[in-house]
């Protein structure tokens, strides 16, 4: 099972890195699975990625209070709104009517998480 979990977390952290420079993709999600994944497998990148600078704060709210800052709330719906523009745009309805669906389930429950 060891070389899977390590799999699972090397894929988590590259979907994560192509999230932090894609606003249609999320980054701490697939960082906290990354942490699942590595804690299981390798508890030295598990080690990294908690004490990571930028990204580390935020898994250890996640963690320790199932907390979402406030930035990183605005900037998931905000990332996730950009993203209904961008298929309204580029596909039209009715393919815009999923990503306002993504918006209004995976929107309202960042939103309703503690911050």
């Amino acid at each position: 099972m060891r070389p899977l979990y390590l799999a699972g977390g090397i894929v988590s952290v590259a979907l994560g890195a192509i999230g932090a420079a894609l606003p249609i993709l999320p980054t701490v999600p697939f960082l906290l699975l990354a942490v699942f994944f590595f804690a299981r497998s390798n508890p030295e990148w598990e080690r990294k990625i908690i004490e990571h600078k930028t990204w580390g704060p935020q898994i250890a709210d996640w963690r320790e209070r199932r907390a979402i800052n406030r930035r990183a709330k605005i900037g998931a719906i905000g990332a996730m709104s950009a993203g209904v523009g961008f298929t309204w745009l580029t596909l039209g309805f009715p393919w815009a009517w999923i990503s306002i669906a993504v918006l209004v389930i995976a929107g309202s429950w960042i939103a309703t998480r503690n911050e």
